[in-house]
């Protein structure tokens, strides 16, 4: 980059030879074990998809998931980290029959994407050493190369409307009334650019999010998880209904529901765990979603709509993991020494 000018400075503490920080070591965990879901989950979509288009995006989207593994596996080894469980071929069954139509994938590799982005967005300045930190710059690129291609096949085969074209504005202005904050009563400003981009993100998202809880319910063996997955599918309606009035009122575009790509199936192609997993890791992926959205949202009916959805949201998350250690499936992540306790022995 010849407009980035060089710094001459010595890299002894970022090399690999120095030990892993908190940061390094919980976000590398954390892209294991993630990826080994998906991993799990695109194998199965594999051997139900036809479309050819479709079955390529799958195919990049599961080699980069075996290429995050393996690099993984040799920073944990050097360091005689633990390989993490993850998943494994027992939370997947390949031989189950189609639980979703081939559509529904690309908005599931889009759904998963995101989420993925994030976490190594957010690696990227936290993490010191260099190699480490050269590696979540890698997954980020790719991941972002995969979504430039998903967004592609959502549009030229009309899987997906567009977000909203707005006016250009004709001149700089600024704000010169309270009022401006409005969204109960009074004189109730139009969306602004920001506020119609995380409706319509949240929208994506959700309407996906609902289509794979109703396939998850249709298959859970367990009663409790089936129930989970039912709660979960009511709240993510509303959320969805509540963010499409926003815009609808406005009449301007947003994505429409997906349900019906989920098919009548209900042999489970996976394990209860990994479903139960999935869904608070989403869930937990959401809370941080709806806090960007009210970050840059200007309107007081609007951040009550996020902050009630956000509290909803927690209290499922916190569900969803009591369920994953009632049953022994939930994978301790890396801790700080209990000091307390090397105090008492």
């Amino acid at each position: 980059m010849d407009l980035m000018k060089p710094i001459n400075i010595s890299s002894d503490k970022l090399a690999p030879e120095n030990h892993f920080t908190a940061v390094e070591m919980g976000k590398l965990w954390a892209t294991y074990v993630g990826n080994s879901m998906s991993n799990k989950i695109l194998q199965y979509f594999l051997k139900n998809v036809e479309d050819e288009d479709i079955k390529t995006l799958l195919e990049n989207g599961l080699a980069l998931t075996v290429d995050f593994i393996q690099t993984i596996e040799k920073f944990f080894k050097r360091e005689n980290f633990p390989i993490p469980v993850g998943f494994t071929q027992d939370d997947v069954n390949l031989g189950a029959p189609r639980l979703f139509e081939d559509q529904f994938y690309v908005h599931y590799l889009k759904y998963a994407a995101k989420a993925g982005l994030s976490l190594y967005a957010i690696a990227i300045p936290m993490v010191m050493r260099e190699d480490i930190r050269e590696f979540f710059i890698y997954c980020n690129e790719t991941t972002t190369i995969l979504l430039g291609q998903l967004n592609n096949v959502l549009i030229q085969k009309g899987y997906i409307m567009k977000p909203a074209a707005i006016p250009v504005p004709k001149k700089v202005d600024f704000i010169k009334k309270e009022n401006y904050l409005n969204g109960f009563f009074g004189d109730i400003r139009e969306l602004h650019a920001l506020e119609i981009t995380h409706l319509y993100d949240n929208i994506e998202n959700n309407i996906t999010s609902k289509a794979l809880l109703i396939g998850f319910s249709q298959v859970a063996k367990r009663e409790k998880v089936r129930h989970f997955f039912v709660r979960g599918k009511a709240i993510t309606d509303r959320e969805v209904q509540q963010f499409q009035d926003k815009l609808h009122k406005e009449n301007l575009p947003f994505p429409s529901q997906i349900d019906h790509l989920v098919t009548e199936s209900t042999f489970s192609p996976f394990s209860d765990r990994i479903m139960v997993f999935h869904k608070v890791d989403m869930f937990s992926i959401k809370i941080r979603s709806f806090a960007n959205s009210m970050a840059v949202n200007g309107r007081r009916d609007i951040a009550l709509m996020y902050m009630k959805a956000l509290s909803e949201v927690a209290l499922f998350v916190e569900d969803g993991a009591n369920i994953l250690i009632e049953n022994g499936w939930m994978e301790q992540p890396p801790k700080a020494i209990d000091r307390d306790q090397l105090s008492a022995k």
